[in-house]
């Protein structure tokens, strides 16, 4: 597409939304929303046992934090290899 076509600014704006960070991760598109999706349900689990361990302390007592140190170990090491 040249500079002067009318759909190069919406295009652009496509990219820049959907394409270009899962690009620089050396992804797809649905490569990268699968790897965010299966991270955000980690959080989800990870937030729900802080919670109960807030209402009930002895349940719970490291799950989110060992949770949240394998994500940290996982973004760490991804692409390494």
């Amino acid at each position: 597409m040249s500079s002067t076509d009318p759909q190069a600014p919406a295009s652009s704006a496509f990219a820049r939304l959907f394409t270009d960070h899962p690009a620089s991760v050396d992804e797809s598109y649905f490569q990268h929303m699968r790897f965010a999706l299966g991270f955000s349900g980690t959080l989800a689990l990870a937030a729900g046992a802080a919670l109960l361990h807030a209402v009930i302390p002895a349940l719970c007592e490291t799950t989110a934090s060992r949770m949240v140190h394998a994500l940290h170990a996982r973004l760490s090491n991804r692409h390494r290899a």
